[in-house]
């Protein structure tokens, strides 16, 4: 009998315990599973609020959004906002105490963008994850973006903040250009994790890393996640996970090949990419620090 037979059964087979229903119907109680609930709509509503406010405001913090989802009417506490933003993997800009210390394992990398000038594609490469919500849950997205184009060289969806959909993001732009000189990331444990940093390094790639509570130090892939966000995200929520990816494919598409970019002269990122010589490892550029 199938799981979900045998939950309907327990279920309405009356009051008692659900061992004593199980009995009842001659079923192993080890067979009758719980199945876990999502998070209700008023949670889900709260998310899709507290990731407007946190895209354009990515300073504030837990109070700071509680006063925010205050102001819209919803009575909720700072212990339910805390649990939401945690679940939605984001954190607030703002000084933190012994966050500099390294956890184990774990090795830093400088951060090597400062006052860099950057001149070819595949020069410095970065990359970010963000929370992106749908009518009914929500999903996690991934990016690798080429610093000098704005060109966004692959992303990939999730429902858990792992490291393997990010391997798989940095594996799918390594297969379509020759690996950067720079790669650029924050200190999240995906992009500090053993795999993700030997992938880097066995690709050639020098690693860098925004400083703590730097949020301009990957500024490109942060602006990069607003226009998503309010340019098809919020217009038009996504039903499920599919209907997501439809959407975010068509987007990065208009993004990469139709949207001009003022910084880039009214060209596309694939223009620019494509019409500027790639960056050549073996050149010393004088004007840029190492």
């Amino acid at each position: 009998m199938r799981v979900a037979q045998q939950r309907t059964l327990v279920q309405a087979s009356g009051e008692g315990s659900v061992q004593a229903r199980c009995q009842a119907l001659g079923l192993a109680r080890s067979s009758y599973y719980y199945q876990p609930r999502g998070e209700s709509a008023l949670n889900l509503e709260l998310m899709r609020l507290l990731d407007e406010e946190f895209t354009r405001h990515n300073f504030k913090g837990v109070l700071g959004l509680r006063d925010h989802l205050r102001q819209q009417g919803y009575a909720v506490n700072a212990k339910r906002v805390r649990r939401l933003v945690r679940l939605m993997g984001q954190e607030p800009v703002y000084p933190k105490p012994r966050l500099s210390v390294p956890g184990q394992g774990v090795t830093r990398y400088p951060y090597l963008l400062r006052e860099r000038v950057l001149s070819a594609p595949n020069e410095v490469w970065s990359t970010d994850i963000t929370y992106v919500p749908m009518a009914k849950g929500f999903l996690y997205l991934v990016a690798v973006l080429d610093w000098h184009s704005r060109f966004v060289l692959s992303w990939e969806l999730s429902n858990t903040l792992d490291v393997g959909f990010c391997l798989q993001a940095l594996h799918g732009a390594l297969q379509q250009q020759p690996a950067p000189f720079i790669f650029n990331s924050d200190q999240g444990s995906q992009f500090t994790s053993q795999p993700f940093q030997q992938a880097l390094l066995a690709a050639g790639c020098q690693i860098s890393h925004d400083g703590r509570g730097r949020a301009t130090d990957n500024a490109f892939i942060e602006r990069l996640w607003r226009s998503v966000k309010w340019e098809c995200v919020y217009l038009n929520p996504a039903t499920d996970g599919r209907h997501l990816y439809e959407q975010l494919q068509a987007d990065f598409t208009y993004y990469n090949h139709h949207r001009p970019h003022q910084a880039l002269k009214g060209q596309t990122p694939a223009q620019f990419f494509a019409q500027t010589p790639t960056f050549n490892h073996e050149q010393i550029c004088l004007t840029n620090p190492a």
